[in-house]
């Protein structure tokens, strides 16, 4: 049988335990305090003017980013979505780094002043760059069909467009 007894552990007191002190926390607080007290009680002071750094931009520069911006004009004017305005000028970007690539492969070719075996290293180093340059090509195009798939017959056939110009 079970006493139940006057010291049961419902009737026992259980001390309390303080947290140890976070010396750290408590000299950050006041120092926090500190400098807040001295930045509300100090009088303001006018702030120095800072000096920027001057950018100029020579008319060549401009030019060319006014070129660069006309090349894709009729894409960004053409209201299609900003994803499919975004593969397009990729899909450009990489046909114009293909061709600047078949040219130089051209130019190795045509060069007398190379001897057969440099010809054929830096034809082989052109050809392996244009293979890179046709396999994102790919890639390119295979995302435009992706997105396209989404348009309007009117959308798909403006892009279409875009991409054959």
């Amino acid at each position: 049988m079970l006493s139940i007894g006057k010291n049961s552990a419902a009737s026992q007191a259980v001390a309390t335990v303080r947290e140890p002190k976070d010396l750290v926390a408590e000299a950050k607080d006041a120092k926090a305090a500190k400098a807040l007290e001295d930045a509300t009680s100090a009088p303001l002071r006018p702030a120095k003017a800072v000096e920027g750094v001057t950018v100029t931009i020579s008319g060549a520069a401009l030019n060319a980013a006014g070129v660069a911006k006309k090349a894709n004009s009729d894409i960004e004017e053409s209201g299609l979505p900003d994803n499919i305005q975004q593969m397009l000028k990729m899909i450009r970007q990489i046909k114009e780094q293909i061709a600047k690539k078949q040219a130089e492969l051209a130019s190795v070719m045509a060069d007398t002043s190379l001897t057969p075996d440099q010809a054929r290293i830096k034809a082989g180093s052109l050809q392996a760059s244009l293979s890179a340059l046709q396999a994102s090509l790919l890639t390119a195009q295979t995302s435009l069909a992706k997105g396209m798939k989404g348009l309007s017959g009117e959308d798909a056939m403006k892009a279409a467009s875009l991409v054959m110009a």
